[in-house]
């Protein structure tokens, strides 16, 4: 039987929830299979957002090429439609170098559809719409607004969490637009390239320890500052980039409701939730993901190996 890795370049994914390690690893890969990093972190798009996002540092990045990083402007949106061609693109040109794509992040709607083909509907954004759907979810709560979307589609209302306004407004936007389901327009068209995904998970407390550990490192290498300049240079809250983790919890601080002690803790709790939340799309029965210990003093090498083998076509 012919190996299928020959007849087309890999493509290796490194996944997992937020301050699990995925930078570090993914820079050891790189350097070690002779990789660039494709961002899959729908929140590293934004130039100016360093410190929240816990972006990987210039040094990083010199030593290794990365993209799909600072790719807009705060008040811009690059949507799935968007981030899935930028991203077919980033892949083809790294294989032209004849060098590995490493596909890493955790956001896990982008590195679904990423592996997977997903081919969402390009729907140009609708102002007025959004306004009338956000002003809902505002006034009456996110609950209604996704109480319309079950109406119009259902299947789309179940995969999506009520708390996510966004991604409900975007979708009630596309049944709109369209006249059709949202979750009826998304097809998937396999990759033609093999992917490895590789993830890494640890015991919950530790990880929220780490992440714990990290909110404060940010806090104290200047977020408060960060966030400061944002919104000094006019990026209200209502966009999406000053509305995510790291970010939205200093509204109130700003509106001198609370300390910056209270922000941190709101931002760590806030981190919390989102561990979870990644952890129902990077579920650890997935049998498409082979999963690593983040707290293995071997990782680096073991995932090394494991990476090459593949390669070699000795992994299935």
């Amino acid at each position: 039987m012919v190996n299928h890795r020959v007849q087309a370049p890999p493509v290796l994914a490194v996944v997992g929830p937020t301050a699990i390690g995925k930078t570090a690893l993914s820079l050891f890969l790189a350097h070690a299979l002779g990789g660039e990093v494709i961002s899959v972190d729908s929140r590293l798009f934004y130039r100016g957002m360093d410190i929240g996002t816990a972006k990987p540092t210039p040094t990083e990045r010199a030593g290794v090429p990365h993209h799909l990083i600072d790719i807009a402007a705060p008040d811009e949106t690059v949507g799935l439609a968007q981030f899935c061609q930028l991203a077919r693109d980033a892949i083809a040109n790294v294989h032209h170098r004849g060098r590995l794509p490493l596909l890493v992040g955790g956001t896990g709607q982008y590195v679904r559809a990423a592996v997977e083909g997903w081919t969402p509907p390009a729907v140009a954004p609708q102002p007025e719409l959004r306004a009338e759907l956000e002003a809902v979810a505002e006034h009456q709560g996110p609950a209604a607004l996704h109480a319309r979307l079950a109406a119009l589609d259902p299947d789309a209302a179940a995969r999506i969490d009520p708390r996510n306004v966004r991604r409900v407004v975007r979708a009630i936007e596309v049944c709109t637009v369209t006249g059709t389901p949202f979750s009826a327009l998304r097809t998937r068209i396999p990759p033609p390239y093999p992917i490895l995904q590789i993830g890494l998970t640890m015991e919950r407390a530790a990880l929220y320890e780490r992440a714990d550990r990290r909110v404060e490192a940010m806090m104290a290498a200047g977020l408060l500052e960060e966030v400061r300049r944002l919104v000094d240079a006019g990026y209200g809250w209502n966009l999406p980039s000053m509305s995510g983790l790291g970010y939205a919890q200093f509204r109130p601080y700003f509106e001198g409701h609370i300390t910056l002690e209270e922000v941190a803790t709101e931002i760590k709790h806030e981190t919390h939730r989102f561990i979870r939340h990644q952890y129902n799309w990077f579920s650890l029965g997935d049998p498409h993901i082979h999963w690593f210990d983040g707290t293995n003093p071997n990782l680096y090498d073991e995932a090394a190996t494991f990476v090459q083998e593949w390669l070699k076509g000795d992994k299935q």
